[in-house]
C-alpha cells in the first residue's frame, strides 16, 4: 500500500512556502493551504503569531507545531479523500495525492474513474464504474482490477492527459492565470521517477 509520508514530501516541492499573492485565487497560501479556502485552519494562528517576527516568513518553516499542522491538514482533506491508503501503487497514489492538492481531491478521482472506464477494453476487464469524484469499493475494484493487467504508467498517461487539458482549458478562459503555467506543467508528468 502506498505512504503517505513519500506523497506529501513530493507534493510540497510544489507548494513553497508563504506566499501572498494577489493574482493566486486562492490569496495568502502557506505550502499550498490558501487562506481564502481553509479560514479555519489552525496553521493561520501561528502564522499570524509569527508576522511581527524579522525572520518572517522564514521562521515558519522551522516551526515544528505549524509543520504537523500543515502534515495533519494534508493527510486529512486530500490523502484521505483519494483513498491514499489503499492505493497499490505508489506512483499512482503520488499523482492522485498531487493533483488532488493542486485541483481538489474529487477532480482527482474523477481523473482516475475516467481513465479506469476508459482502459476497461470496453467492459471486458471490469465494469464501468459510475464517475462521481468519491473514491470508495467499486473504484478500489475497478483500480485493482486494471493492475492486474497492466502497469501503472498507462493508468498515469491518462490521467495526465486530463491534467493537462484541465489547465488549457483554465488558462484559455482566464489568460491572466498563464503565469502559473510552468509550474502546473511541471506536475504534468508521466515519470517513475
Amino acid at each position: 500500500m502506498a505512504i503517505f509520508r513519500q506523497a506529501f514530501d513530493r507534493t510540497l516541492l510544489h507548494e513553497g512556502g508563504y506566499v501572498n499573492d494577489i493574482v493566486d485565487p486562492g490569496g495568502e497560501t502557506y505550502k499550498g493551504v490558501a487562506r481564502k479556502r481553509h479560514r479555519g485552519w489552525e496553521g493561520w494562528g501561528i502564522i499570524d503569531s509569527l508576522k511581527t517576527d524579522p525572520e518572517f516568513p522564514d521562521v515558519l518553516d522551522d516551526h515544528d507545531g505549524l509543520q504537523s499542522k500543515v502534515r495533519i491538514f494534508y493527510r486529512e482533506n486530500f490523502w484521505n479523500r483519494i483513498g491514499g491508503d489503499l492505493i497499490p501503487d505508489q506512483e499512482l497514489a503520488n499523482e492522485l495525492f498531487d493533483t488532488g492538492v493542486n485541483m481538489g481531491p474529487g477532480q482527482a478521482v474523477k481523473f482516475l474513474q475516467k481513465a479506469l472506464n476508459l482502459l476497461n477494453r470496453n467492459g471486458k476487464s471490469y465494469a464501468d464504474i459510475k464517475v462521481d469524484r468519491g473514491f470508495g469499493e467499486k473504484t478500489l475494484g475497478a483500480l485493482n482490477a486494471f493492475l492486474n493487467f497492466d502497469d501503472s504508467v498507462l493508468l498515469l498517461k491518462v490521467i495526465n492527459l486530463q491534467q493537462g487539458a484541465h489547465y488549457l482549458k483554465i488558462m484559455e478562459k482566464k489568460p491572466d492565470q498563464e503565469r502559473f503555467a510552468r509550474g502546473w506543467l511541471k506536475r504534468v508528468s508521466i515519470d517513475k521517477n
